[in-house]
């Protein structure tokens, strides 16, 4: 590779490109460099009167090189040897290659071989070399030189050209527009500016190239249509061509230059003076802000929430990471910008630089020490400060939840403890009240951790300082008031629960006691007035003196029994004292009965009236029952004779029915005396009946005083009667008997005698007995003796006998007709038979027969029932 290094002009060639990489890469450059370097080899030489066609080729005898170097140096070169022979070309070349190298140039791998051997490549970078060198070196543009400086100059030349903007010498340049504001700016009567057009590059080209040439002696060494038809122009061509403008507007260059350098003169003095002001004003806005600082830095008040606190963490770390470090840097600026002043002074020869008074550097260090030193644990402060916060803001919070959950419990309490709902309460619902209370204690006990805890973490706070410490004092305080008032609340409800459940169970025990008293004396009372309103039957005398003496006892338990209503009402009287002393709001009556004192009151009202009443009736009924008692004694009186009467009578009838002498005749004659003698007893009777009406109207129903009732009397007299009468007709029927059957009187005494000595063996006497007493009413009369003893002494007629007579008159049929009946039997006797004669249903019955055998067996058959 080949280099061209300037170490006078500190190494101005190291940015240029490698040769051969060039070449390699866009044979298109090397075109150009060969025009260009040609062109502008021949813009020298034309001033010694030649010039050169083939750069290769012109160059390699060593002389026009020679002659180049002497015009564009303006020096004597050593004298060149004029002999054709290779050795002689690389002598010449040499010798301009050591002038090359006396100037400070040195040539890396450019050798005179390659020059005499034509290498276009060597050739072209040497020609660049001498470029650089002689055209290019010497350029300075404000510090600036060489190739910066170049570019450096068209920048400023073509700075008021807002369509340019040189950066570089390749592509800047397609446009053309960089060429023609150089020309413009030197020369603007050459070039009508403003008529070009940035799209139009090949016109702005050669007009530039055009102008240049025919008016400024600078040769044409590029083509339009090359740059433009390269997408990167070569640079060292294009650098190349804008250095003949650089040298052609050297005579504006040189006054330029001149006031350049008392611009720089001035340029210095206005440093230093900028310098000066810039440190004084660095300082002083250094130094204000480090007053400003400081005061903030010290400032240690805490914030009252932790946003506060943590956006002062983030302006502390603001300031470390943003505000600090470029205050760093402008101290340490400063620090530099002055020495760098002083500096600049001692090398001008002008007097070292004083700043105002506190602003000198050490001043600044005294502040910046302060600085720091209010720095210094700020950071561990602030974040003490936000742990601080951190554990207020939880406490506060904790404390908030705690009250509005405690707050939110208590809600309704006082009002639920203030509620009087005991004064309307039964004992039970009291009782239930007391049990919902003593839950309601448990719970108030439950929650004094809580209160507790509200009252410690309050006490908390206020040590932490919290800034909220009077709003959460005054909710604790609150809390704590409403907590102590709950107790005491509670304690007072308490209080009037058992002073109520005492009240009430006094009450009640006076309830049940007035129930237990009131019930059985209410009973008594009920009882009393049914007995005094009962109405009473009685049919002694000693029954009504019964009753009045039960009555007056039951009057002598009166006192006792207004007592017990005294007392009883002295319970009631005293539950409505404990209402009335007590202020008891009772919710309802007595739970153990409905009987109420004003019930009592009027059922004693009523039972002391009904005594008189009662005390009237007895009397009236005594003396009643007096009366009674002389009808009963007037009734007995003539019961007790007349019912003996009765009673011999008929013994006497028994007896003379036995002892019965002389004829039948004779008894039936000496009977109905005896029944006249009887009859005459009537009247007697009947005034038994009237007395007895009496009793009965006086509704008598028994007599202590007789034995026998009126019915008795009645009976008796009836049976007496009814002796007498059938004594009298058995007597008749004995004789009818005696008369029919033909008995004598001896055997009538005989079947009397019999009669009255009637005694026979068991079985026999068991058949006689079911003929002579059908009915078996254990009474067998003469009469029916008399019937048996006939039948069973005398031939009498049988259903055989009888059943044998009516087929007589049947004419031997087994039935007998209506007809035959009637015409052979009286005619009672006929329709007797007729009526009770069934109809005959055998095979030879005809219309009208009738069955006389089941009517002779039937006949028989009741006669002997």
């Amino acid at each position: 590779m080949d280099h061209y290094d300037s170490q006078q002009t500190n190494d101005y060639m190291q940015p240029e490109e490698d040769w051969d990489r060039d070449l390699l890469l866009d044979p298109a450059w090397e075109k150009q460099q060969r025009k260009t370097f040609t062109a502008w080899c021949n813009s020298h030489l034309r001033k010694a009167g030649t010039q050169i066609e083939n750069i290769e080729e012109d160059f390699r005898d060593g002389l026009k090189l020679m002659l180049l170097l002497e015009v564009i140096s303006g020096e004597r070169l050593a004298k060149p040897e004029r002999g054709k022979m290779r050795v002689h070309k690389i002598s010449n070349v040499n010798k301009a290659l050591d002038f090359i190298a006396s100037k400070g140039v040195k040539l890396v791998s450019i050798g005179a071989e390659e020059i005499v051997d034509g290498n276009a490549k060597m050739t072209l970078g040497m020609i660049w070399t001498i470029i650089l060198r002689f055209a290019i070196q010497d350029i300075s543009v404000e510090e600036t030189s060489a190739k910066e400086g170049l570019l450096l100059w068209c920048q400023r030349k073509t700075a008021p050209y807002k369509n340019v903007n040189i950066q570089n010498f390749h592509i800047s340049w397609k446009d053309g527009l960089g060429f023609c504001a150089l020309i413009h700016r030197h020369r603007p009567e050459l070039i009508d500016y403003g008529k070009l057009r940035k799209d139009d590059p090949l016109t702005n080209l050669n007009t530039a190239f055009d102008v240049a040439e025919k008016y400024l002696d600078i040769p044409k060494m590029l083509d339009a249509e090359d740059i433009v038809g390269t997408a990167r122009p070569d640079e060292k061509a294009i650098m190349t061509y804008v250095s003949s403008f650089y040298h052609a507007f050297s005579g504006a260059q040189k006054a330029e230059t001149a006031a350049n350098r008392i611009c720089k003169v001035l340029a210095v003095n206005q440093e230093n003076e900028q310098l000066m002001e810039d440190y004084e004003k660095l300082a002083s806005d250094l130094l204000e802000w480090i007053r400003r600082t400081i005061p903030w830095l010290e400032n240690r008040a805490p914030e009252n929430t932790m946003h506060a606190m943590q956006q002062k963490l983030e302006d502390f770390r603001d300031y470390r990471r943003l505000h600090k470090p470029p205050k760093v840097q402008e101290k340490c600026q400063l620090e530099i910008n002055f020495n760098t002043l002083q500096t600049k002074l001692r090398l001008s020869n002008r007097p070292a630089f004083m700043p105002s008074e506190g602003r000198m550097v050490s001043d600044i260090n005294n502040a910046w020490g302060c600085l720091e030193q209010a720095e210094k644990g700020y950071e561990e402060w602030l974040l003490n400060e936000i742990r601080r916060l951190e554990r207020l803001d939880h406490l506060a919070e904790k404390f908030r939840q705690k009250a509005s959950i405690h707050e939110a419990w208590t809600d309704g309490k006082e009002a639920m403890l203030r509620q009087k709902d005991y004064e309307t309460a039964t004992l039970s619902e009291i009782k239930a009240l007391l049990k919902k209370h003593e839950a309601f204690e448990s719970d108030l006990a439950a929650h004094q951790d809580r209160v507790e805890q509200i009252a410690a973490i309050a006490q908390e706070l206020n040590e932490l300082d919290y800034y909220d410490s009077p709003s959460v004092n005054a909710r604790c305080q609150k809390i704590c008031d409403q907590w102590d008032n709950l107790g005491a609340l509670t304690q007072k409800r308490r209080e009037a629960l058992e002073r109520t459940e005492k009240l009430l169970e006094t009450i009640d025990q006076l309830y049940l006691e007035y129930a237990k008293r009131a019930a059985p004396f209410n009973n008594w009372m009920e009882g009393a007035m049914e007995d005094l309103q009962d109405t009473f039957i009685v049919h002694t005398i000693e029954e009504i003196q019964g009753l009045t003496t039960a009555h007056e006892q039951f009057k002598a338990t009166l006192p006792d029994a207004d007592k017990e209503r005294l007392a009883i009402l002295g319970i009631h009287n005293e539950v409505s004292k404990i209402v009335q002393t007590y202020h008891v709001n009772m919710a309802g009556t007595n739970p153990y009965t409905t009987i109420t004192p004003q019930e009592i009151n009027g059922k004693w009202e009523h039972v002391r009236q009904l005594v008189p009443r009662r005390d009237q009736a007895l009397t009236e009924e005594h003396a009643r029952q007096q009366h009674n008692e002389r009808l009963r004694k007037q009734f007995a009186a003539q019961a007790n004779v007349i019912g003996p009467w009765i009673q011999t009578k008929m013994e006497e009838i028994g007896r003379i029915s036995i002892e019965m002498h002389g004829t039948l005749e004779d008894q039936l004659s000496h009977l109905r005396q005896y029944e006249k003698s009887i009859v005459n007893y009537k009247p007697k009777i009947d005034q038994l009946e009237g007395d007895h009406q009496l009793i009965q109207e006086a509704l008598i129903f028994d007599n202590k005083h007789t034995n026998y009732t009126m019915e008795h009397i009645r009976v008796g007299w009836e049976q007496l009667l009814t002796t007498i009468a059938r004594t009298i007709n058995e007597v008749e029927n004995q004789i009818l008997t005696r008369d029919a059957k033909g008995i004598s009187q001896e055997q009538m005494n005989e079947f009397r005698a019999s009669f009255n000595h009637f005694d026979r063996g068991e079985a026999e006497f068991a058949r006689i007995m079911s003929i002579v007493d059908p009915n078996r009413l254990g009474v067998v009369t003469f009469q029916a003796f008399i019937d048996f003893m006939s039948r069973e002494t005398a031939d009498t007629d049988t259903a055989d006998q009888v059943m044998a007579s009516f087929k007589i008159l049947a004419g031997d049929k087994n039935y007998i007709t209506v007809d035959e009946l009637r015409r052979e039997l009286p005619p009672d006797q006929a329709e007797y038979c007729i009526a009770r004669m069934a109809p005959y249903s055998g095979p030879d019955a005809v219309p009208g027969a009738l069955d006389y055998m089941s009517f002779s067996t039937a006949l028989y058959g009741e006669s002997d029932l």
